[in-house]
């Protein structure tokens, strides 16, 4: 499979610059992704989202390119909920000069080049626009888990919040989304038993990449009805 070159966001100056082992990958990569190990990297090699050169003794070797690629797969997965079938359809399309429109239907990738940036409680509050009293009510319903430190996730949740508390809705209103998403988690552990029933870690990787993406297929169900009852008002 050829490496992506056609877009700036997922592909990486490489230059002259030394292959990485696995272990060097999952280094530079397991801050913004703890859940990547050597398995998951195998299960993304099998369905050909990546494609790392070989040793003559076999073992793995990525460049700054794949590096770039895997990062823009695991975030379309994590953030998106992308189908790794997709990923792979978009990827390929790329791989073959074009410029396919993103699941969402961007043409422009997230960059992949700088992790997530992380924000202390104060910083969170700040970049949201959001109340103390806010964040603590968010955190109260379980919208927001407590921390140390939060990502971008939680900063896009908190935003949402400061709009809807602009219309009224609190975050103790929404305290049933909390019931609502546990859930869906029951649907997709039970979906997923077969699977889970086989302990080698590839069926591991499988598993955990199943459960994104029925996660994905929940989403858009769920928008679909929301929009459906929307229309009716």
């Amino acid at each position: 499979m050829a490496r992506v070159s056609a877009q700036a966001s997922v592909k990486s100056e490489s230059g002259g610059a030394s292959l990485l082992s696995i272990g060097q990958v999952l280094a530079r990569l397991n801050p913004e992704f703890p859940d990547l190990t050597p398995s998951k990297l195998r299960f993304l090699e099998e369905r050909q989202l990546i494609s790392p050169a070989r040793t003559e003794s076999g073992y793995r070797k990525f460049s700054p390119a794949d590096l770039t690629r895997l990062r823009f797969v695991l975030t379309m997965q994590r953030d998106h909920y992308v189908p790794l079938k997709v990923i792979r359809g978009y990827l390929d399309e790329l791989d073959a000069g074009r410029q396919p429109v993103l699941p969402g239907g961007s043409t422009q990738a997230p960059s992949m080049l700088s992790g997530e940036r992380k924000y202390t409680r104060d910083e969170l509050i700040r970049e949201a626009g959001a109340t103390v009293m806010l964040m603590g009510d968010a955190i109260t319903a379980s919208l927001i888990v407590p921390a140390d430190v939060f990502g971008d996730e939680a900063l896009s949740v908190l935003r949402a919040l400061v709009e809807l508390q602009r219309s009224g809705i609190e975050p103790r209103h929404l305290r049933g989304f909390r019931g609502a998403a546990e859930r869906e988690l029951g649907l997709i552990e039970s979906a997923l038993i077969p699977v889970a029933r086989r302990k080698d870690a590839s069926s591991r990787a499988k598993a955990a990449e199943l459960a994104k993406e029925i996660a994905g297929q929940l989403e858009i169900v769920r928008g679909s009805l929301i929009r459906s009852a929307l229309s009716k008002l």
